[in-house]
Parts: C-alpha cells; structure tokens; sequence
C-alpha cells in the first residue's frame, strides 16, 4: 500500500454450508453456496477494503430439505468485486488465479454438500480458505528508471495523466497510468511506476512492489538522465551509462524474463547545457557495452544487456523529442502486437494440423504388420 494506493488484500472467505436431509424420506439437503472473485473495471482495492473492514467473505447456506421441498435448494452465492489484474494466492502463496479481463471469475471456496444417504444426511461445511489479492497493473508500457530520472514529467507530456512532479528523489510513491492519444484514435496504456534504487530486488526502497507491476506491461521504457544519478550525498554518483546497466541488473535478479520484454530508451534532461556532449559519450557506450563492463563490480554486470529498439533523447521539461517518442512507441507496441498475432495464426495453424491428423489417421487392422523395414520398400 502506498499512501490511499492499495495494491494487496488478505481475505478470509467460506463457502456455505449444505442444508440438512430428511431421512424419513431421503430428502436431499441444498449444497452451501461458493465463494467467487469476479472482475470489474471501475473497482480498486481500495473500495474493497472500505466497503468490507471486516474483509470476510462467507456464502449462504443451502436449505434444510422438508416435506414441501425434498430436494434444498442451493445457498447464496458470494463474489467479491476486485479489479482486473488480480492475482489471488492462497496462504502459502500458491497461484489459484488471474483476473486479466472484465467478468473474469475465479471460484475462491466452495460450498458444502447436503445432507444426503450417503452422509447419513447431515449436512458438510463449506471450504474455508484466507486468499491473497495483489494487483499487477496491466499496461502497454512500463517506465523504468532511478529516481528523478524525469518519468512523471515525460508521463504528463505524452499523455493525460497528471501525477505529482517536484525535484526530489521519490516523487512517485504510487503507480500511475496515463493514456498516450494518436490522431487515428488509438491509446496507448503507459504506467508510471515507483522508482527504482539499487537493490530492490531485495526489496529495498520500493523493490518488489515496484518490480511486480512492470511484469504484466508489455514493454519497458528506460528514462534515464543523461548527466547520471546521485540518490543523496551518501550514495555514489552513477552516469548514464552505468544507470542503464544497473537498472538491467535490478530487472534481471529479480525475473529475468523481465529482460525479454521489448525495450525504448528515452535520455532525459537535453535541455540543459551540455547534455550534447554526455549523449554522445553515451551512444559510444550503448554500442559498445562490453568494452566499458569492465568498469563494473562482477557483481554488477547482467548476464545479457539491454538492446534496444529505439533511443530517443528528450526534454520532458520542454517537449524537445516526445513526438518522437510518441511515434517510436507506437510503432514498437504495433509490431508487438503483429507478432503476437502472428504466433496466436501459427499456433491455431498447428492445433489445426494435429487435429486433421489424429481424426484422418486410419486406426490400424489386426492385419497390418508395421515394421521400419517396410517402410524401405
């Protein structure tokens, strides 16, 4: 949670239990209705929580089976609104479910029986169970970088969020979402999220709260200063270059499928004077990574280093380069989405393919010898 942000819930839900039998008459009590989380777009985590302080979610009971009604009819089903992007564990963190589009459903805890013959006619309790609810964002663009790199500044001129930008380190406390808006109507989903330090994949700072929300983007964005970055007086002073190759680190100790994702580097700050010169120094850099690694600490360096698609240098200040930036990202999520097209089409060509075969594959008779010599002649 950071500030009135909430971004994980723990639950107690039950499942109702069942209704009682009639043995005189072999009446069947009702099951105890289940508990479901369903997805909404317009619900938050927060409204969760307000709404139900107690945070326990219980179903209704299944009704007592009786001389006007042998069979109990089933008790109340129960959901719980969250938002779309929940991930719900259970208490040993184990993954029950995603929630990634709206009417998503997930059954949480399941009812109890009913009295019946084979329960002696008593009724069984519902499923009890305490659930996590954590909230990945799900967005085109993740933007990645140290703090005061200038993330809420470019988030606020390429889109029409307007998160809080002021120049001191941890200006973004929670994540925010813009919506880039191009000519022909189509909208691209960029999140702001915490800034990275050194170390948050060992939770430091931010640290997993942070990097949980770029798994589910579908590209990163770098926004880096070009003239580096000092955190405070006590800290060491990182160039551009070394930002970059720490930022990767960070991405890589804490998933390193984080690294496989599609990636833009926008170099902040050109504004100002002198920031020319530290471009070009860092274009030298980015070309030829390995010959400055050795600059690092062993423990430092990635197993494999960011190539990126496009490098934009930019003013989030004056606007100097967002255009371009605009219509690189845009051009990067397109792709993106061709060549996920493009696999979904081959992947349906191969199931469709191995259905033909199984359902024209002759079964073979008794008759027929099948040896590997044969297949010589």
């Amino acid at each position: 949670m950071y500030g009135n942000f909430v971004d994980n819930l723990r639950l107690f839900t039950r499942g109702g239990s069942g209704g009682m039998g009639y043995p005189r008459l072999g009446g069947e009590g009702g099951k105890g209705g289940d508990v479901w989380v369903v997805a909404h777009k317009k619900m938050t985590l927060k409204q969760l929580k307000d709404k139900y302080p107690q945070k326990r979610f219980v179903a209704g009971e299944g009704a007592n089976s009786r001389l006007s009604a042998l069979k109990g009819s089933k008790g109340k089903d129960c959901e719980i609104p969250v938002p779309v992007g929940i991930s719900v564990t259970d208490e040993n963190g184990k993954i029950i479910g995603e929630l990634d589009k709206e009417k998503d459903r997930i059954l949480v805890a399941e009812g109890g029986l009913g009295g019946k013959f084979l329960t002696n006619f008593l009724p069984l309790k519902g499923q009890k169970r305490i659930i996590h609810l954590d909230l990945k964002l799900i967005a085109d663009v993740g933007l990645v970088g140290f703090p005061n790199a200038g993330k809420s500044s470019l988030l606020s001129q390429i889109s029409h969020a307007k998160p809080a930008v002021a120049d001191y380190a941890f200006t973004t406390l929670k994540p925010e979402l813009g919506k880039i808006m191009y000519k022909d109507f189509k909208q691209i989903s960029v999140a702001d999220l915490p800034g990275l330090i050194e170390g948050a994949h060992m939770n430091k700072g931010m640290g997993h709260k942070f990097l949980k929300h770029i798994e589910r983007t579908k590209q990163l964005l770098f926004v880096v200063d070009v003239f580096g970055f000092q955190l405070s007086a006590k800290t060491q002073y990182r160039t551009a270059f070394e930002t970059i190759i720490l930022l990767t680190k960070e991405l890589e100790l804490y998933k390193e499928e984080l690294q496989t994702k599609p990636a833009l580097l926008a170099v902040n700050k050109m504004d100002l004077p002198g920031a020319q010169n530290k471009f070009h120094v860092l274009m030298n850099q980015l070309q030829n990574p390995k010959d400055f690694l050795h600059l690092f600490e062993k423990h430092m360096i990635p197993e494999r280093t960011v190539e990126f698609q496009h490098i934009i240098p930019i003013s989030a200040v004056t606007g100097e380069g967002t255009d371009e930036l605009k219509n690189c990202i845009r051009k990067s999520v397109d792709e993106y989405a061709d060549q996920e097209n493009d696999a979904y089409h081959r992947k349906q060509l191969l199931n469709l393919q191995i259905s033909n075969t199984i359902s024209y594959r002759e079964p073979l008779s008794k008759n027929t010898v099948t040896s590997s010599k044969m297949d010589i002649i």
